[in-house]
């Protein structure tokens, strides 16, 4: 008979600990970037060509408000601020439209949408985000702040205006241009006429390109019922966006005259003009890919103005 064995067990050592409580830090450092890749995703940071489409004429505003010199502090406020309110923007867009992306093909794997971040989740990001934006506001003058509620307002009710109006691109242009008239009342102490200027041509600008947007999706919007002016406009929408885009040439132009810029913006102007005839060449067949394209190609026209608008101020006598 063989003797019962009566050795101790050692205890586990202290290095066989390890492996399993670094397997464990691991665990809940991949679950908190994989929670911080979705809230990157529910406020576009991976899509950046919203944060352009608003920044670019907030610097355009901000250069020529300040003759080409403008406040670090306004400069650093401003392009944050852009930042912050595009990422609320988004967050909010995505929350009233949560029922709806889950029903189109291009917005159904959103993070709301598809179940990924809890809309109360959302709704404490835009919070956040809006706190943070009223930050960078109180550090301004009162004028740009009363204006600042004017912009918030825009971010909160656009998402509804798909439900309800016809062309809510318009409260969407009016929301991206907003920029301009805060960086005048903050830079030059009043909102001129010239600053007006510049926001029509930016709410043209943006019917423009978000209408090139709602092209790629006009059969899903027809399908769940939100208005779009690519449904407004039918099969007139090609030779409509044309006819935008000649009278936002020709704003850029009387911009130009009123600022005083030299050949340098209008040489800007010009090569905006040979970029809308390529988005032509994208959109003439409606097909939703290349229309989608045209409406991201609108970043080189918006960095385009701004590098004429600069380059006049710098090499100005």
């Amino acid at each position: 008979m063989n003797s019962p064995d009566t050795s101790e067990k050692k205890p586990a050592s202290k290095s066989s600990s390890k492996p399993a409580l670094w397997r464990h830090i691991k665990s809940i450092l991949s679950e908190l970037l994989e929670q911080l890749e979705r809230y990157g995703q529910l406020m576009r940071i991976d899509k950046p060509i919203g944060i352009w489409l608003l920044m670019w004429p907030t610097l355009w505003a901000l250069w020529v408000s300040a003759k080409g010199s403008p406040d670090p502090w306004v400069f650093t406020t401003f392009v944050v601020g852009v930042v912050v309110t595009r990422s609320a923007g988004c967050v909010i867009n995505d929350y009233f439209d949560r029922n709806i992306d889950a029903q189109v093909r291009r917005t159904q794997s959103r993070p709301l949408a598809s179940g990924r971040v809890h809309p109360t989740e959302a709704l404490v990001m835009f919070t956040a985000l809006m706190i943070v934006a009223l930050g960078l506001v109180l550090t301004l003058t009162r004028l740009t702040q009363l204006l600042a509620i004017v912009g918030g307002v825009l971010i909160i009710i656009y998402p509804l205006c798909k439900r309800y109006l016809a062309a809510p691109q318009l409260v969407l242009g009016a929301a991206f241009g907003w920029g301009i008239p805060m960086a005048f009342a903050e830079q030059a102490g009043e909102i001129t006429r010239l600053a007006w200027l510049m926001w029509l041509a930016v709410m043209i600008w943006a019917l423009i390109y978000d209408t090139m947007y709602a092209m790629s999706d006009r059969e899903d919007d027809l399908k769940i019922g939100v208005n779009s002016t690519a449904i407004l406009f039918g099969q007139a929408d090609i030779f409509i966006i044309g006819i935008l885009q000649g009278i936002l040439l020709l704003a850029l132009l009387l911009i130009g005259e009123v600022a005083n810029l030299d050949m340098w913006y209008r040489l800007s102007v010009m090569v905006t003009a040979l970029f809308m005839l390529y988005q032509y060449t994208l959109i003439r067949k409606r097909e939703p890919e290349k229309c989608h394209q045209a409406f991201l190609n609108n970043h080189y026209i918006g960095a385009t103005i701004f590098i004429g608008i600069a380059l006049s101020y710098t090499f100005s006598s």
